[in-house]
């Protein structure tokens, strides 16, 4: 038999075209990516980035304000004169050894001959009741005759007051000891001693506290040269030519 060709096979596929043959699948496209259109062609009504904005000025700073004058100080009250029952007493007792007595800031102050020291400090201690000895010390005026106070301040326990004594005394001139009225004199006046170079008539081991032995001069005169020192025994004790 023959086949005629016209005559289709029904099992037969039919032939494909060459287009068909040639053609790629699209791959899908991918919903995060932008299209090539969008890519090519851009949206022209974005708006534009916002353009950096200039910190503020800061105002510029007042002036300061002139600081206040400050209100001008006091002058301290001068003393007065004293003649409480206390000076009457020791005038009673002692006559003209009381020089003078005078109030200052609510500080008795009694200024008595220097060769009485001892007898009025006793008196003071054992009638006055003045048992304690709170400070001796010295004050140096170099312009005058006599140039140096010393300067007792005393208090009373079983009356609760102070007194100060005072008694001026020359260069050299010897001044009474009130160790064995007050045993607390002992350090104090080897202190005034050490200091000024007071000599304190009576005390029973007078001898420097502060300074060296062998110190020349006394550091709290006024006319002491505190630049110089005594280069002497900084030489000889420190092996240098100055103490400062």
């Amino acid at each position: 038999m023959v086949n005629d060709p016209s005559e289709k096979d029904p099992a037969a596929k039919p032939p494909e075209s060459t287009a068909e043959k040639t053609a790629i699948p699209a791959k899908p496209a991918s919903p995060e990516a932008p299209s090539q259109a969008a890519v090519a062609n851009p949206p022209t009504s974005a708006a534009p980035p916002p353009k950096p904005v200039a910190p503020p000025v800061p105002a510029a700073a007042a002036p300061p304000k002139a600081a206040a004058a400050a209100p001008p100080k006091e002058a301290p009250p001068k003393p007065v004169p004293l003649d409480n029952e206390l000076v009457q007493r020791l005038k009673a007792k002692f006559g003209e050894a009381i020089r003078e007595a005078s109030l200052d800031r609510k500080q008795a102050i009694v200024l008595i001959a220097v060769e009485q020291l001892r007898e009025i400090s006793r008196h003071c201690r054992d009638e006055e009741k003045f048992d304690m000895l709170v400070d001796l010390t010295g004050v140096d005026w170099p312009k005058r005759e006599k140039r140096f106070d010393i300067v007792l301040n005393l208090y009373s326990f079983a009356k609760n007051e102070r007194l100060r004594l005072k008694a001026h005394a020359a260069d050299g001139e010897p001044v009474p000891s009130v160790c064995d009225v007050w045993p607390a004199a002992n350090w104090l006046e080897r202190e005034c001693y050490d200091m000024f170079g007071i000599v304190f008539e009576g005390h029973p081991d007078l001898k420097r506290i502060l300074m060296p032995d062998e110190w020349q001069g006394y550091p709290l005169r006024k006319d002491y040269d505190i630049l110089k020192q005594d280069t002497d025994w900084v030489r000889e004790n420190l092996g240098i030519e100055s103490g400062q």
